[in-house]
């Protein structure tokens, strides 16, 4: 008689408990969810802690979103799945995701059965994509090898300063949660809008919102 395979660790990071919950109702009787973390930034010790085989993840998350977390546990944990829920359907969104390490791709207006399926695909060493996202669009920016436009122009640093500036918080609530000093944001916000010719605050928001750190 066959051995069985245990399930599939997963590990879900989105912002809305109520989605949440509602997709660790709908995979545990396949999969074991071994937790649900609410921000981007709280993502990297929940991966240690649990030790998760696919991450389940939004785009759009405080502190730190989605495509930067995502990035920084594959780069950390190389064998870990990503498959994004989100309810952005731009092919250059799909793309992004794809570039920084994800296997699947989910619309969040998408039925049960779609997430199921993309999470048994990449729990297979596949890959999904929602069919409501143009594929040969994705396919083609993927192709290009490019990220989106003037996005690498600033630092993963600066991204992750930006964030959290345009969700509202003060320089000295930036540098508390990055360890930094008040001094060390300021700069970074000075660079970045050099760097981007930005004069404005209103023209950075409009930077990070167009970069999917924070929602419209």
């Amino acid at each position: 008689m066959r051995e069985q395979r245990p399930a599939a660790r997963i590990l879900i990071a989105d912002d809305h408990q109520l989605l949440a919950d509602a997709c660790k109702n709908l995979l545990e009787p396949e999969f074991s969810v071994v937790g649900i973390v609410n921000d981007g930034r709280d993502l990297a010790d929940a991966v240690a802690a649990s030790k998760p085989d696919i991450i389940l993840l939004d785009i759009y998350m405080p502190r730190l979103n989605g495509l930067d977390a995502g990035e920084q546990v594959k780069k950390k944990n190389p064998g870990i799945k990503l498959v994004f829920l989100t309810m952005t359907l731009a092919a250059d969104v799909a793309a992004e995701a794809f570039r920084r390490g994800a296997s699947g791709y989910v619309l969040k207006q998408s039925a049960g059965t779609e997430l199921l399926l993309a999470v048994r695909k990449v729990n297979r060493g596949e890959s999904y994509l929602s069919p409501l996202v143009a594929k040969e669009t994705v396919t083609f920016l993927l192709n290009k090898r490019e990220p989106f436009t003037d996005e690498k122009r600033i630092t993963r640093r600066q991204s992750e300063i930006l964030q959290l500036l345009a969700e509202g918080l003060s320089m000295k609530q930036v540098a508390s949660i990055i360890d930094v000093k008040p001094g060390t944001v300021a700069f970074h916000k000075y660079r970045m809008m050099e760097t981007l010719n930005i004069s404005t605050n209103a023209e950075l928001l409009g930077y990070a919102i167009k970069h999917q750190m924070v929602a419209s």
